[in-house]
This record gives structure tokens, sequence and C-alpha cells, in this order.
């Protein structure tokens, strides 16, 4: 039976100009099902994300790059050819089939390239290598030291990033959500750990989001406000990340962000699921002990002392329902966005909602290519 405190994680939400049927997304996840040679969608993506759409509030796509050296992981999608527009379309045809709703992670690696993947040195704000090991071709590797992007370069990123919308406006998904968590680019140019520039692009809070902000205001202006949101993970150790002072980043950034109107904030708890080394001397929850709540007092753009607009909250990272319910009922979140649950529960919704048993998910089948671990979870059987 339904507990009583969890009946608000099933009722509806409105997010953006989108009323959704409850308040359970599917995050965005790193599987590698393309073929590696082109990064274009196929029918084994079809099924998945649209198995998972039924239910969910919404879903969205795994990491996807806007430019070949933008792409760090071997089999990840792009969204930057023809080939690749072609692919999500079938994809988002399938979903909007049955009633589901779909935004793209819009993405860039920065830093956490490797150069057998991305074919070239990784771009960054700053030329300071990320000390962790990644999945490369031949297995685990190290990462170079990447290129110091010049102002010129950063400005032709965000044509890039526009166009990417376009793109994904053409292929027919929902929205789009900016990926700027977990050591890529739009993180390496929010925390002082990976930013080190002199110029308007680096120092203060103001000028470390000033590229993440212009990225987010031509997305805007391909989708409306409504139709956009970022991640964020102010306080993981992922990829070498670190921010002398989280609270001030953030503060600045999601007040800018209010005063866009931006659809959703979603944002990733620490500590992070995978076990990361931490290379610095204090850990991220011991930076922040509460992250919903210590961010979600800057959700909200005052003028005049009157509330003119509080974007929703979605809380990732490793939750359970009990965890999420919770969140929810305490109005530390909006949302939640589900992960690996989703990977092995297609029908998650509809588990959490009636209690039944839940897969557990293979995790050697994570990052592999194939059908296995993918699209062979089946929904729940009543006996």
């Amino acid at each position: 039976m339904l507990k009583n405190k969890s009946i608000s994680l099933f009722t509806q939400h409105q997010l953006g100009d989108l009323l959704l049927p409850n308040k359970i997304a599917m995050a965005a996840l790193t599987r590698m099902r393309c073929n590696p040679k082109d990064g274009v969608p196929n029918e084994m993506h079809v099924k998945y994300y649209t198995e998972r759409a039924e239910e969910a509030a919404f879903v969205l796509t795994e990491c996807t790059a806007i430019e070949p050296l933008g792409n760090s992981f071997y089999g990840a999608p792009g969204i930057y050819s023809k080939e690749q527009i072609e692919g999500w379309k079938k994809v988002t045809s399938s979903v909007h089939s049955v009633k589901g709703r779909i935004f793209l992670q819009i993405w860039h690696c920065g830093r956490s390239g490797p150069e057998k993947i991305i074919g070239g040195i990784p771009k960054a704000p700053s030329n300071i290598r990320n000390r962790h090991k990644t999945r490369g071709i031949d297995g685990i590797v190290d990462l170079p030291e990447p290129k110091e992007l010049s102002k010129e370069e950063i400005k032709e990123l965000v044509d890039i990033f526009e166009q990417g919308a376009k793109n994904a406006k053409e292929a027919g998904f929902d929205g789009v959500e900016l990926h700027g968590a977990n050591g890529y680019l739009i993180d390496n140019f929010l925390r002082d750990g990976s930013n080190k520039r002199t110029d308007e692009y680096g120092g203060s809070a103001e000028n470390r989001c000033r590229f993440p902000l212009e990225v987010i205001d031509r997305l805007i202006g391909i989708f409306g406000a409504e139709r956009v949101g970022i991640k964020i993970s102010p306080l993981g150790r992922l990829n070498d990340m670190y921010d002398s002072d989280p609270e001030k980043t953030y503060a600045y950034l999601l007040k800018e962000l209010g005063k866009r109107f931006i659809s959703f904030v979603e944002i990733m708890k620490a500590p992070d699921f995978r076990k990361v080394e931490n290379l610095y001397e204090i850990s991220g929850e011991d930076q922040i002990k509460n992250i919903f709540i210590t961010m979600k007092k800057y959700f909200v753009y005052e003028k005049e002392d009157k509330v003119i607009y509080k974007p929703t909250l979605i809380g990732n990272n490793n939750l359970d329902l009990d965890q999420a319910t919770e969140l929810i009922s305490e109005n530390e979140c909006d949302m939640i966005s589900f992960g690996r649950l989703f990977i092995s529960n297609p029908d998650l919704v509809t588990r959490l909602k009636n209690g039944y048993e839940l897969t557990p998910p293979d995790y050697d089948t994570f990052y592999t290519p194939g059908e296995k671990g993918y699209i062979t979870y089946e929904k729940y059987k009543i006996k």
C-alpha cells in the first residue's frame, strides 16, 4: 500500500508551460549505445527512451555533444550532424506517440575528454589538467592538459551551443537541459578550482558565470525559457572539481537564472554516487550541509519585494523512494530525478506508486554496447 506521505510524488506538477503527470523525472544517464563512428541514435534508443517516457514526468537524454571535441564517451550521441538529428527524430516521435516528454541534455565535455575519443586536445577555461582518470577507448586512462580557450574561441562555442539547440528543436525535443555538472565544460567555467582566468570569464563569481549564462541565453532564444533547464553539482568532486565558496558562486548563478525565468534547475547532492577521490582538504558535503535547502533560498527572484518567479528545483543523485518522498513532503525539492532505478525499471513510476519490487541494475552492462542491460529489462508482471 502507498504511504500517505508519498502521495505528493505522484501528483501533477507545472514545469514551465508543461503540466506534468507526476514529479518523477528520469535523469540523464550515460549509456554509450551509439555507433562510435557517428554518434547517431538507433532503434535501441527508440525503445529505451519510449518505454521510460510513457510514465515519467519527463525523461532527459544522456549527455549529447555539440561537436566532436565535446564528446568524451565512446559510443555517446551527438547533436551536430544531419544523421544525428534524423536519429533523434525517431526517438522523439516515438516518445510523443505515447504522450511522453523528452528533453535533450546538451553538453560539451570540456577538459574531461580523452584524446583518442575526441580526436584532439580538450578545451577548457584554463590549462589545468583533470587529475582523475576516465574511461577511454583502451580502458581507464589519464587525461591530457587542456588547451586554454581564447575569448574568440569562447564566443565560437556559444554559437556552437546555439546551433546544437537549433538542431535539438529540429529533432523534435520538448526542451533542453544544459549540462553544467560533473566537471565538464560549463562546470569548468563555474568553479574556481578549474577556472583561473584573469579576463572577464574568470576571477569573480560573476565572471565565472558569464559563459554559462551566455549559453543559457542562446538556449532560451531557441526554446523559450519555459523549456530550458540546467544541471549543476556545486559540491561534486567528480573529474577533479572544487570551488572555494560554492554558496557564493551558485547563489549568483541561481539569481541570474531566476531573472531569465528558467524552467528548472537540477541539483546533484553530494557525495557523487561513484566513489571518486577527493583531492582537496574539504569534502563537498562539509562545505554545505544541506545543498537543497541552501540553494533553494536563492531560487526566488524578487523585485520591489514582490515574488516574480520561482524555478522548479529537481533533486538528483542516488535517491531512493523514502528520501525522495521526504524531500518533496518537506518542500526541499519540487521534483525528483531518478537515474539508476530507471535503468532497470522502465515502469519505475508504477512500481514506486504501487510498492512493487524493483529490479536491481546490472552494473556490468552500464557502459557496454548491445541490447543487454539496455532494452532487456521488463516491466513488472503481476503474479
